[in-house]
């Protein structure tokens, strides 16, 4: 008996020795004793049921007949992964309150002693525990929610069902997903067409102060740094460049980018959409405090600018002025539109807080056409403009327009017609339109044609006054192509036929007189040589009739000078006789000095006073003595001319 008795207690002694692993811990149930007080389900002072106090790693006696001893493992995170705490003790939360008070004394739930003690709550706890956590907690006291499993051993009555099913407890049961139990991570995100798109973070709170009236995002202090930067002292130094560089510095760093949900909520976060984003990087955030929506960065390129309007800021004050009638313009940090757009550069601007409306400020090519510009799309609802004639012909007319948005003039743009596409297609498409049916309508067919630079020309004079109306300029306005009717056109084309043909006959006309004057020039060019002789032979014929003008010219002279000279001699020898006769006659008298000079006079003369030769007739004087009396005196008159021989 005794024997039975001394192996039944070393039995009882051999099984109340519990061996427990170096991850694992040993969860206490005492088998009777005092009920547990209230609704706690653990027992800190030797009450019957699950006991606070764990069986650390090593050899632990529990005597088993007081006591059943389970092993649990230790809290184990996944890389990559975060546990989210849900504590089965503790305080009640208050009513409304979706999640636990922490304090940093609970540091990471392992001294359950400390978390009753110091006003630890029952629900799910603010903070989550971090990757590659490797923790001891207390199974019953605390559900962890992982990826792989969830660790504890739960109370309700419904999970302890699901937690000995087949399947096992899961965070299904809590109603996650698996990607709310990875961290979060904003990084950039390829597309189909492999561009990478910048992300960010927006974040949805689910539990702190409701939102102060008219609000729709909170933002830790308000917009309070605005306004501080408006004051009347620094009015004059702030710029819109400094509002806006205040207003997308965000808060976050605060409270840890919302991983220290409690510190957010004593920060006055308040529940709703947050207005600070989250940028790139990893986060442990609890699923069920808060949401997170990845969405693409705002990214104005070069040419463009961002007009915003922001839908939270401080209450609206229009800067635009009383003549501007559609809409507000204000400063950063006000509802409405900023008057201050956002230029070349990223910005982590929550979309739900602010629209950004993308302004293109290159010059914009719009084609009233069949073909679609590639680089804005902007024209995809611009078709061919149709118009009649006043004869009633149908033109369809392929039209270009460029403009102009000047970067300085768009927040006045968009506050006018809402977007670029309104502006075209609203706008623009209806001026362009009217103008040519109207314009058309009072212009015959052939006079459009005709003067289809003067139309242009007035359509860009037309154009540009209405959209000067926006504040848009416009750089020109161009006629590509008119599609004609067929009708219209075979007339034009016998016309045209007509006159081509009257131009060639000018053109054949042309030909022929050119061909004459090569002729001509030709022919000229063949008696080039002749001409040059003849033109020599005039010039050598005027040298010569020169030379001799002045040959005479010079003799004439010299006659002229000699007969005066002579005429002066003669003059002079003949007053010399006269003086002499008059002597002679007073001396001799009238008849002798004439018969004197008459002697004188025949002794001078040549005429012989007896014939040189005789020539002697027969007694006769026949015919033969006549001729030879001729031919004597003709020798002698030759002889009597020629200057005898001297000596």
């Amino acid at each position: 008996m005794w024997l039975i008795l001394a192996v039944a207690i070393l039995i009882i002694l051999l099984m109340s020795f519990y061996s427990i692993g170096p991850t694992q811990v040993g969860l206490v149930r005492k088998r009777f004793g005092a009920r547990l007080p209230g609704d706690n389900p653990l027992a800190f002072r030797g009450e019957a049921g699950y006991q606070a106090e764990l069986l650390m790693p090593g050899l632990r006696f529990k005597l088993c007949l007081v006591y059943a001893v389970t092993k649990h493992p230790w809290v184990q995170v996944p890389a990559g992964t975060i546990g989210v705490v849900i504590a089965q003790v503790g305080e009640t939360c208050p009513m409304g309150a979706k999640s636990a008070v922490y304090r940093p004394e609970f540091g990471n739930f392992s001294d359950l002693k400390t978390f009753v003690e110091k006003g630890g709550q029952k629900g799910v706890q603010r903070p989550v525990l971090p990757p590659g956590t490797l923790v001891p907690i207390h199974p019953v006291a605390f559900l962890i929610i992982t990826k792989p499993a969830v660790f504890g051993v739960p109370v309700s009555n419904d999970l302890s069902v699901l937690a000995r099913s087949r399947m096992g407890l899961s965070y299904a049961a809590f109603g996650l997903e698996e990607k709310q139990l990875e961290v979060t991570r904003i990084s950039p995100r390829p597309t189909e067409g492999g561009k990478v798109v910048d992300m960010i973070g927006i974040i949805t709170a689910l539990e702190g102060q409701p939102l102060p009236a008219g609000d729709i995002a909170s933002r830790l202090g308000g917009f309070a740094d605005v306004a501080a930067l408006e004051g009347a002292a620094a009015a004059d130094q702030t710029t819109d460049a400094r509002l806006i560089e205040t207003i997308l510095g965000n808060q976050n760093n605060r409270h840890g980018a919302y991983q220290d949900f409690q510190k957010f909520l004593d920060l006055g976060g308040s529940m709703g959409l947050q207005h600070d984003p989250l940028l790139y990087g990893a986060y442990n955030l609890n699923p069920f405090l808060l949401r997170v929506e990845e969405v693409p960065m705002l990214v104005v390129e070069q040419g463009q600018v961002a007009v915003m309007k922001a839908y939270v800021g401080l209450p609206t004050q229009d800067t635009s002025g009383a003549e501007f009638k559609f809409g507000s313009l204000v400063r950063p940090g006000h509802r409405g539109i900023w008057q201050e757009p956002l230029r070349t550069g990223k910005y982590p601007i929550n979309p739900r807080c602010y629209q950004a409306v993308i302004v293109p400020t290159f010059i914009i090519t719009l084609n009233w056409a069949d073909v679609v510009s590639q680089a804005h799309n902007l024209d995809t609802q611009l078709k061919q403009i149709e118009a009649k004639s006043s004869e009633g012909f149908t033109f369809a007319i392929d039209l270009q327009v460029q403009i102009h948005i000047p970067d300085t003039q768009a927040p006045y743009v968009i506050s006018m017609v809402g977007s670029v596409p309104n502006l075209v297609n609203e706008v623009l498409q209806a001026a362009v339109g009217n103008h040519f049916r109207n314009k058309l309508q009072g212009m015959p067919a052939v006079r459009f044609i005709s003067t289809r630079e003067e139309v242009q020309q007035g359509a860009f004079d037309y154009v540009k006054q209405e959209l000067a109306k926006y504040r848009v300029e416009t750089r020109g306005v161009y006629i590509q192509a008119v599609v004609l009717p067929q009708p219209l056109v075979d007339v034009l084309t016998q016309r045209e036929i007509a006159n081509q043909e009257i131009e060639t006959y000018k053109m054949q006309r042309s030909a022929q007189d050119q061909r004459t004057e090569t002729e001509k020039a030709k022919g000229t060019a063949d008696m080039q040589a002749d001409l040059a002789k003849a033109q020599v032979g005039v010039e050598i014929q005027n040298n010569r009739t020169a030379a001799r003008k002045m040959e005479a010219q010079g003799e004439a002279a010299y006659i002229e000078q000699t007969g005066a000279a002579q005429g002066a001699q003669v003059r002079s020898v003949g007053l010399a006789r006269a003086e002499a006769y008059e002597r002679q006659v007073a001396a001799l008298g009238a008849s002798a000095t004439a018969l004197v000079n008459a002697v004188e006079a025949l002794s001078k003369s040549s005429v012989p006073f007896m014939p040189n030769t005789l020539v002697m007739g027969d007694g006769g004087g026949g015919p033969m003595s006549g001729l030879m009396a001729l031919l004597m005196r003709q020798v002698d008159a030759g002889l009597g001319k020629k200057e005898l021989p001297r000596g």
